[in-house]
């Protein structure tokens, strides 16, 4: 039969070549690619089996064979599925010397990476070239279910490609790589070692419909090195891949252990999952996602650079490991695989596209995480506890990023609080026990549940059997201040702006007490707002205090000193905000003090302001500040300490 031989256009020539160096990140994808086409072939002839009884093909074992020769090195990729014809060769083979492809280059050249290339997904001719990276020439030998002749490609991927037609052919296509040199420097490997065809049908095409094969090695193979061996026994194929895609099998079909072991694989870990989640997504665009929570946190959970475990495949055929497109970073935990039918990705399938699509599983897989944290937490209060423990400090990141989830997100916190010492709580359960005329949830932050529950600002609510949460991880600092109210009920610090306990009769008895208060400490305090100006906005009687002399407390709407602390550490600067100074006056040195002052007025002297001095820098350590002049206060105590000697 004739030979065409075809010349390639040279803007085929640059785009080829630069499929062939610069697309691919991983040469080991032309076999994922080729296999992939292969799966696709096997498809297509089932449905049009179904659709046509004349066709006369056989479907009764579809299948992929992969066959090496060492000796010549040359791989090939066999498939009994549709096959071409000639002019469909022509046209799909032949995609990357069509019309526009000028244009694509252009394109392609003017963005940042490739994903300018989408415009050739889909294209049998894509994937296919990817065989050019690791070979010298490439030959397809194909002919089309209900055809009697086949057509042979073959090309060296420089300036021509030949095209001729055959008589005898099988059913499906072939496709031949003569191998390049081995260069592992270059990523080159041994592409006829069964090994390595092993490792790569296992990471990219383990979980596709249909069995891809392989001849099998045997002793005389191991004697002759080749495979080749005069006394080679006949190889029984093997089967490389599982074709076990759990998440396409209905629940009942799956034991917990094989859901187990998959998890395992995905995820290094040795310890089985504290949750397996299923999703299947039907309609314009389907998906399937099997999802695991790990039953503790990594090390690195919280590392800069951590990788996610989200594995994506289309059409069962893997894509990329850690897609972090499709899990938000508070979620980051979640191990599993998501397989969609269609997906809008980059001419190397490499990186995906940022879709209306994207966005949708995006959204749909973090809420489908939550609704199950929240089943767990009233199914199985003790796994619930254990996902808290191990991850609830950077699921509540999601608070700052995620405002659509906010609600979920804090549907399913839980936290340390004065109610229980081992316990911790959920805002419904605090709402829930609130005291009669209490208005707002109560919170304080701090470095650790000791230091917060010893803080000053917490006597008052101590005495009056407040409840009051106490915040202890530094993301805390940051989603309290965000977060304004649940239910209804206002979140506010302990620590901040005035306090007012009890029933509305308490209130107003308190309200009478201090406003006396207030007369007889008068002089008190702008004396002592003037001498502490530099350091406080205010200095005011305190309701809030019921043991201590003294406490720090912030405005309403000021930011934190630990808040302060972290927008530095990030290279923010934050203008120093001055705090106020409550005094409790039932504390025999603030009522001393006052006395004192009472009594000496203008000729108080150094004395009392040091007093004042040292009243404010308790205070201030009290609640974990830092000194403005640490030896200029051991100066003051140590000479104190020396006079009651």
């Amino acid at each position: 039969m004739p030979t065409e031989t075809f010349e390639f256009q040279v803007e085929a020539r640059q785009l080829l070549q630069m499929m062939i160096h610069s697309i691919y990140s991983n040469k080991d994808v032309f076999l994922r690619e080729l296999v992939s086409n292969a799966s696709d072939a096997l498809d297509k002839l089932r449905l049009e089996a179904l659709r046509d009884d004349s066709l006369g093909a056989d479907v009764s074992d579809l299948h992929i064979d992969i066959e090496t020769d060492k000796q010549a090195r040359t791989l090939t990729v066999r498939d009994n599925g549709i096959g071409m014809s000639h002019d469909e060769v022509v046209q799909l083979i032949g995609t990357i010397a069509n019309s526009g492809t000028a244009k694509f280059l252009r394109e392609l050249k003017d963005a940042e990476d490739s994903t300018a290339a989408t415009g050739l997904i889909g294209q049998f001719g894509v994937g296919f070239y990817a065989g050019f990276m690791v070979a010298d020439e490439v030959t397809l030998l194909t002919r089309r279910a209900g055809e009697s002749q086949g057509t042979r490609w073959t090309s060296t991927g420089e300036g021509t490609y030949t095209i001729e037609t055959v008589d005898s052919a099988p059913q499906g296509t072939a496709v031949t790589l003569r191998l390049k040199p081995e260069d592992a420097d270059d990523q080159l490997y041994d592409y006829t070692s069964p090994w390595k065809i092993r490792e790569i049908v296992k990471r990219y095409s383990d979980f596709i419909t249909w069995p891809v094969r392989m001849a099998a090695k045997t002793p005389a193979d191991d004697a002759a090195g080749t495979g080749e061996g005069a006394d080679a026994a006949p190889r029984e194929p093997e089967t490389l891949n599982s074709m076990k895609a759990l998440w396409a099998r209905s629940r009942d079909e799956v034991k917990d252990d094989e859901y187990h072991e998959l998890y395992k694989h995905i995820s290094h870990d040795w310890i089985a999952p504290l949750e397996t989640i299923r999703l299947q997504a039907e309609g314009t665009f389907e998906y399937q996602a099997l999802l695991f929570i790990p039953s503790h946190a990594p090390q690195d959970l919280f590392m800069q650079g951590y990788k996610r475990g989200i594995q994506l495949y289309v059409k069962r055929v893997f894509i990329m490991d850690d897609c972090e497109a499709l899990m938000p970073p508070y979620l980051r935990f979640v191990k599993g695989v998501v397989d969609a039918q269609d997906l809008s990705l980059n001419v190397s399938r490499e990186i995906l596209q940022q879709d209306r699509q994207i966005q949708l599983m995006h959204r749909r897989l973090a809420k489908k995480v939550l609704s199950t944290v929240k089943d767990m937490m009233s199914a199985d209060p003790e796994r619930y506890a254990t996902f808290w423990r191990e991850f609830g400090r950077v699921l509540k990141e999601g608070l700052l990023s995620d405002f659509e989830n906010r609600d979920a997100i804090l549907g399913v916190a839980s936290f340390a609080t004065t109610h229980d010492q081992d316990e911790p709580t959920t805002l419904r359960s605090y709402v829930e026990r609130m005291k009669d005329g209490q208005e707002h949830i109560y919170y304080l932050t701090g470095e650790s549940r000791q230091a917060v529950e010893n803080s000053p600002h917490m006597e008052a609510f101590r005495a009056k059997g407040v409840e009051v949460l106490l915040l202890t991880d530094p993301v805390d600092e940051v989603w309290v201040e965000a977060e304004p109210e649940f239910d209804g009920k206002q979140l506010r610090s302990v620590a901040k702006g005035e306090v007012e306990l009890g029933t509305e009769e308490e209130k107003k008895e308190a309200a009478t007490e201090r406003e006396n208060r207030q007369q007889e400490y008068a002089d008190l305090l702008t004396w002592m707002t003037d001498r502490l100006g530099e350091t406080v906005k205010e200095v005011r009687l305190s309701s809030r205090l019921t043991v201590s002399p003294a406490c720090i407390v912030s405005d309403t709407h000021d930011v934190t000193p630990a808040l302060e602390n972290m927008y530095r550490a990030m290279g923010q600067p934050v203008p120093q905000v001055k705090r106020i100074l409550e005094l409790n006056p039932e504390h025999p040195l603030v009522s001393g003090l006052n006395r004192a002052h009472t009594e000496r007025g203008e000729e108080a002297g150094p004395g009392l302001e040091e007093t004042a001095e040292l009243l404010h820098d308790l205070a201030l350590l009290a609640e974990g500040g830092e000194l403005g002049d640490p030896s200029r206060f051991v100066k003051l105590m140590a000479d104190r300490l020396e006079r009651t000697l």
